[in-house]
This record gives C-alpha cells, sequence and structure tokens, in this order.
C-alpha cells in the first residue's frame, strides 16, 4: 500500500460484475486512462473471455459504448510482471468456484516476484485482493491461502513467512460483498454488458489500514465503497446472503410454475405486497446459524436484521436476478441442468455445515429441503422447455 489516493485497479476477469465496476471506476467510460484494466483469468484466451475482434461492448442508460480489448485489458497476473504492470488493488470477480485457483496464481505471483527482490519488497507488490464474487466463503478462502503458502515454504519456493510476513500478506485479502447489479446480453463477439447504477459494496476481513485506502481509491475514482470498521467478514456476508437467496434462490421456485413455465421475473415481482411468508422463514433460519457463528451481536433482534436485509433486497426493483437471467439463458442454450448454480451453492452448502456442525438440525433440514426444492422446480422447468 502506497498510501498515495491513486493507484493502478485490475479487474479479474471480464465478466457482468467487473464490467460494471470497471464503467463506474472511468467514470462512465470518459476517463480511460489506463489505471483500471481487465485482467485475463488464467487459462482463457482472449477469444473466450473477451470475444472475437478484440471489441469489448459497453451498454449503460441505452446507449452502446465499443472498447478495443487492447486498451483496456492485460493478460493473465503473471504476464503482467513481464509487462511491467502490477496493480495496486485487484477487484476478483471471478464465479466463486473459480476463486481457489485465483488464489493459486497469487502465491505463485508472490513466488515469482521473491525471485528478483527481497521479501519484504515483494509483499508490498503484492496487490490488495477484494473478493468480491457471491457466497459465504472468506474463512475457507483465508485458510486456503495460507496452506497454499505454507506448502510453498516446505518446498523452499518461499522463505520462512512466520516472522512477519505471513500476516502482511492474509492482511491483503479482503472481502468485497456488493450490491453492484450488472448483466452480460448474448455471447462470444456478440456480448453486451449492460452496467447498472452504481451499487454499494462493503469492505470487510483483512487488515483495516488496507480497507480504508482501498475505499478512499475506489471511491475517488467513481466507486461506492464502504469500510466495515470492526464487524467481521462473515457478517457482511450474511447479511448480502440473506438479499442473494430470497431474490436468487426464492426467485427460482416463484419464476417456475408448477407445469414447469418459466417466467422471468424482476425484484417487484417477487416480492408481493403483503409479505411472503417464505422470505421471513428463510430469515429466520439465516440468522439462527449467524447467531451460532458470532456473525450477529447478541443484542441484535431478529426484526432488526429482517428489516434491514429486507429493504436492501427490495431496492432495486427493475433488476432482474442473475440466476434467473442464468436459467433463461440456459434453457435457451439447451444447457440446463437440474442443480444449483455455483452461486447458490457457495450460500446453501456453507450454511448447512455450519448448521450441522453447531448441531442445528432442524436449521440443517430446511436448507436440505430448500435446495432439493429448487432442484425439482429446475426439473419441472426443463421437462417443460423440452416438450414445447
Amino acid at each position: 500500500m502506497t498510501g498515495s489516493s491513486r493507484a493502478n485497479i485490475g479487474i479479474l476477469p471480464v465478466g457482468a460484475l467487473g464490467a460494471a465496476y470497471f464503467y463506474h471506476l472511468t467514470r462512465g467510460l470518459c476517463r480511460l486512462d489506463g489505471s483500471v484494466q481487465f485482467i485475463q483469468r488464467k487459462g482463457a484466451t482472449r477469444s473466450a473471455s473477451w470475444g472475437a475482434g478484440g471489441i469489448l461492448a459497453f451498454a449503460a442508460d441505452g446507449t452502446t459504448y465499443p472498447l478495443t480489448v487492447d486498451e483496456v485489458c492485460r493478460p493473465e497476473l503473471q504476464k503482467c510482471v513481464e509487462q511491467q504492470w502490477i496493480p495496486e488493488i485487484l477487484l476478483v470477480c471471478t464465479q466463486t468456484d473459480q476463486l481457489l485457483v485465483v488464489m493459486q496464481e497469487y502465491v505463485q505471483l508472490l513466488e515469482r516476484l521473491a525471485e528478483t527482490s527481497r521479501l519484504d519488497v515483494a509483499v508490498s507488490r503484492l496487490p490488495i485482493l477484494v473478493l468480491c464474487s457471491n457466497g459465504i466463503y472468506h474463512e475457507r478462502v483465508r485458510r486456503f491461502l495460507v496452506e497454499l503458502l505454507e506448502e510453498s515454504m516446505l518446498y523452499g519456493r518461499l522463505p520462512d513467512l512466520w516472522s512477519g510476513a505471513m500476516g502482511q500478506i492474509v492482511g491483503k485479502l479482503l472481502r468485497g460483498v456488493t450490491m453492484q447489479t450488472g448483466h452480460r446480453e448474448g455471447t462470444g463477439a456478440e456480448a453486451i454488458y449492460h452496467c447498472g447504477p452504481a451499487g454499494r459494496t462493503i469492505l470487510a476481513g483483512g487488515d483495516l489500514a488496507h480497507r480504508r485506502w482501498c475505499a478512499e481509491v475506489l471511491t475517488n475514482l467513481g466507486g461506492w465503497f464502504e469500510v466495515a470498521e470492526s464487524a467481521p467478514a462473515v457478517r457482511a456476508e450474511f447479511d448480502k446472503a440473506l438479499v442473494n437467496l430470497w431474490g436468487n434462490l426464492l426467485g427460482q421456485i416463484k419464476a417456475i410454475d408448477a407445469d414447469g413455465t418459466f417466467h422471468l421475473l424482476k425484484i417487484r415481482e417477487i416480492y408481493p405486497e403483503e409479505e411472503w411468508v417464505e422470505v421471513r422463514e428463510l430469515a429466520r433460519h439465516v440468522v439462527a446459524v449467524g447467531r451460532a457463528l458470532r456473525a450477529y451481536r447478541p443484542d441484535e433482534s431478529f426484526e432488526e436484521i429482517y428489516e434491514e436485509a429486507l429493504k436492501i433486497a427490495q431496492g432495486p426493483r427493475e433488476h432482474v436476478p442473475s440466476s434467473l437471467k442464468w436459467i433463461q439463458s440456459q434453457l435457451e442454450a439447451g444447457t440446463l441442468k437440474p442443480e444449483l448454480s455455483p452461486t447458490e451453492l457457495w450460500l446453501l452448502d456453507p450454511l448447512i455445515r455450519f448448521a450441522s456442525t453447531a448441531g442445528l438440525t432442524e436449521d440443517a433440514h430446511y436448507f436440505v429441503a430448500l435446495k432439493e426444492r429448487v432442484e425439482q422446480k429446475l426439473k419441472l422447468a426443463i421437462q417443460k422447455w423440452m416438450d414445447r
């Protein structure tokens, strides 16, 4: 961390969320000075990731803006070293199930930097990672990072880190719990990235000084970033889990009729005028698990937690939840399977595991049954689509 209010920002990879961040951090594409760049995901080719023809198309407020790939994109992290361009802040917007691979790349980057620099210099050049994917995972990813670093020490690729560097490295792992919206229309060369209005991202976890500096830099660039001063990352994750599970998971149940007909619903169509009983029921079980993990303070009432989350969830009334868009695109492509997307899996699976470990049998059974209900609904939708 340099202490400066300016920095190079990387966004990994090009995608719906990353494109929305890019749009706002460049002041609506008006400041393309190279300080904000996309970074390619390792193993992806330019034609697959960014579309043939070298053009990225952004859309906002009814206008489409084409940009060249060379203008706004960098290669994978390792090759960024060769170009002598390493971001100070890296917004990680991959699918949740790709986060562990990103951690491997991060440790490999440190190993490469340590080959030619003192350890303290190598650590200082490491980007601050802001994990923005949906899910409940920060503690798991942090443990995985420590395991990778210990393995690297064991095989002699890195020197001993426990004398001080380990804390500095792990302190760079932040959680960005975001309400930023965006979606992709089309695929390949035809893809257009629609950027929603600026949405709040709460920075939690990692070192507090890093969180404050990142929030300052990213806000100055045009983003909406706030700091969780004392609440743990898991608190922010649980708050967002409520919003995601209501809109994406219960949204799927509501969007698929009993005969399998699928409807692409907006937020205002998911939440009725009168309270939907299932919304409160799901919240009751999520909060119970959150209390077991001490994500919520003992003095916080359920009603206080519930009403605050519901207010946030109902805010973007014209927004279509990402999982419903995913179902539609998968149906049209003929590739939909009766299983949850990675986003929902990284919400429900941790909740089931936490509930079981804490002895919350009723809550664990509820989440298992909820998962099975959604999978059954997806089966109906697939069959209905095939019978057209």
